[in-house]
């Protein structure tokens, strides 16, 4: 399987809107992580439509949660992304060729299907255990205590400069 970039764009944008006191610019986010800015705007833009973050309008405008990170799961943000759909397309690739099981022996997903399904629901299950607020939570231990109110500092003082 395989995520898009936007995913994890979104994801780290996510943990970095926990930072702020006040609505985000894209063009800080795309500064901050070095990234496309009007890539990154289409991704902030897919999680203001599934309600995750929310634009604001005006001079002091930009993006900020809607919700406390800890309501937000890293299921939430992919689905908001790359979509709700499944990981895993079955073609029925048994039902083709020269020895093809005929369609009506084919009562139950096929063995490859149904544990492609299973995969799918476990790591959906691990994305929708883990949260914002849990990457927060990593962010402080792998990078210290001061590593996001650095991050938090730097956006404030973007702003003033605005």
């Amino acid at each position: 399987m395989k995520l898009s970039g936007g995913v994890e764009w979104a994801l780290h944008c996510c943990v970095v809107l926990t930072t702020a006191r006040s609505p985000v610019p894209v063009t800080q986010l795309a500064e901050l992580h070095d990234v496309s800015s009007s890539y990154l705007a289409k991704q902030l833009q897919a999680l203001s439509r599934a309600g995750i973050v929310q634009s604001v309008q005006g001079h002091a405008g930009g993006y900020r949660l809607t919700r406390p990170a800890a309501e937000i799961t890293l299921l939430d943000v992919v689905e908001a992304v790359d979509g709700p759909g499944s990981t895993f397309h079955c073609t029925e690739i048994r039902q083709r060729g020269p020895l093809a099981t005929p369609a009506e022996q084919c009562t139950r997903l096929c063995p490859v299907h149904r544990a492609m399904l299973r995969a799918d629901h476990a790591w959906r299950a691990a994305l929708r255990a883990t949260t914002i607020a849990d990457l927060v939570a990593d962010v402080d231990q792998d990078s210290g205590p001061q590593a996001l109110p650095r991050v938090g500092a730097w956006l404030t003082a973007q702003a003033s400069q605005a």
